[in-house]
């Protein structure tokens, strides 16, 4: 629980100093909120021309691109500091928070804030609400509780992916997070149904890189369609993935030699 207030309180400190400047946080929350309408404007002209893509509907796909939002709005609030890793292994910055007495991982993350993903987390959290209000669904209270798990490993997930391929800058001479941007990139393919692809970009996204875990599988088992299944898998893929960086981390840490001058 101190680590969690410590954890608050800095990202409170980022965040207050953020909104010193009115203008660029408003300007920042409605750039956002604009790229979100354009994805659905997007969707929409695209199933004016076609009724379902390989039988997923228009409502389906918008639970897809609202659960990529949400995740990526939940990264940018809360763990945009991990962004900084190659920034700060490459001015040595990570020297000074080997000396304090607070994880190390948890420094980085909290070490800025993203206020645009306070804004792909309100219209992401709004996209998944119509999305599921226009689709059939028999809502229990078993699947609204699997529900809700499903939706919280998928962003573990995602954050767990944005940590493990930051901290692959410890192998890297780079100050830029160039690998964990292209990564990012690949991720948005994750806005479309798995189906649509073919066999080698299943199994990456599937299982290399597991971002069907973010928006796929979970949607696939909310809606029960296709293979609903393995949406139930969401929560064991978070564990999985959380283990994998912070071992990475934590070896990427381990041979850090500060700047060498």
């Amino acid at each position: 629980m101190r680590l969690l207030r410590l954890y608050v309180r800095l990202l409170g400190a980022h965040l207050r100093s953020l909104l010193e400047y009115e203008g660029d946080f408003w300007v920042m929350m409605i750039g956002t909120i604009l790229m979100q309408v354009v994805n659905v404007v997007f969707l929409a002209a695209l199933f004016a021309k076609v009724p379902a893509i390989n039988g997923w509907s228009f409502w389906a796909v918008v639970a897809m691109f609202a659960m990529v939002a949400v995740a990526e709005g939940v990264g940018s609030l809360f763990f945009e500091g991990m962004w900084n890793i190659a920034w700060l292994i490459n001015q040595a910055d990570l020297d000074y928070m080997l000396v304090r007495p607070y994880p190390v991982v948890l420094q980085v993350s909290s070490i800025t804030i993203g206020i645009n993903g306070l804004s792909n987390i309100l219209t992401g959290g709004i996209m998944l609400g119509a999305a599921l209000s226009h689709v059939d669904v028999n809502w229990t209270p078993a699947r609204v509780l699997l529900g809700i798990v499903v939706l919280l490993s998928a962003i573990v997930i995602k954050v767990a992916i944005n940590l493990a391929t930051n901290a692959a800058s410890f192998w890297m001479q780079s100050p830029s997070p160039m690998f964990a941007f292209a990564v990012h990139q690949a991720g948005d393919l994750a806005r479309f149904p798995l189906s649509v692809y073919p066999l080698a970009l299943k199994a990456a996204l599937g299982f290399v890189l597991p971002f069907a875990f973010v928006s796929f599988f979970p949607v696939s088992f909310v809606l029960g369609h296709g293979s609903a299944w393995v949406g139930l898998l969401t929560p064991l893929v978070a564990v999985y993935c959380v283990a994998i960086a912070a071992w990475v981390f934590s070896r990427g840490l381990r041979r850090y030699e500060s700047a060498g001058s």
